[in-house]
């Protein structure tokens, strides 16, 4: 069996009012963040963009800062996987939404949640770590701009 290698990139989108923005997956019974394959010729911050947008309907996004990279090892239906997630923290510009695919919809529901109850909201560690380290730029940027 071959072992399968791809690249993810998603956002972590913190709002104005310090909550952040969850996908619920209730037919999995898992709570995500956004995230996809990056497409051939897309740099990740563009899949991070694009898969944030897709699959939360949010169309005004900023990416604020770069959140890292890790990598992943899952076997799923038997085949194993390395997958390099990329993260990036993202700004939510305004509630403007753009229609989202039936399947996106029917997969994924967005829910705002508070940041001290985000973390542990999410299915996975390898998301709870990018949403920590999301929580600890957005306290950080926040402070830069406060005098």
């Amino acid at each position: 069996m071959a072992l399968k290698q791809y690249d993810s990139a998603g956002g972590v989108v913190i709002d104005d009012r310090g909550r952040m923005l969850l996908l619920d997956r209730p037919t999995r019974r898992e709570v995500r963040l956004p995230k996809g394959h990056v497409d051939p010729g897309e740099t990740p911050e563009e899949t991070a963009l694009r898969e944030t947008r897709e699959e939360s309907g949010y169309a005004d996004l900023e990416i604020i800062a770069d959140l890292g990279a890790q990598v992943v090892k899952f076997t799923f239906q038997g085949d194993d996987f390395v997958r390099t997630e990329h993260y990036f923290l993202m700004r939510l510009l305004s509630d403007r939404t753009i229609p989202r695919t039936r399947k996106d919809e029917a997969q994924f529901s967005p829910v705002w949640a508070p940041l001290e109850e985000a973390v542990q909201r999410l299915t996975f560690e390898a998301e709870q770590q990018f949403a920590q380290r999301a929580i600890d730029a957005y306290h950080k940027i926040k402070a830069q701009r406060t005098p």
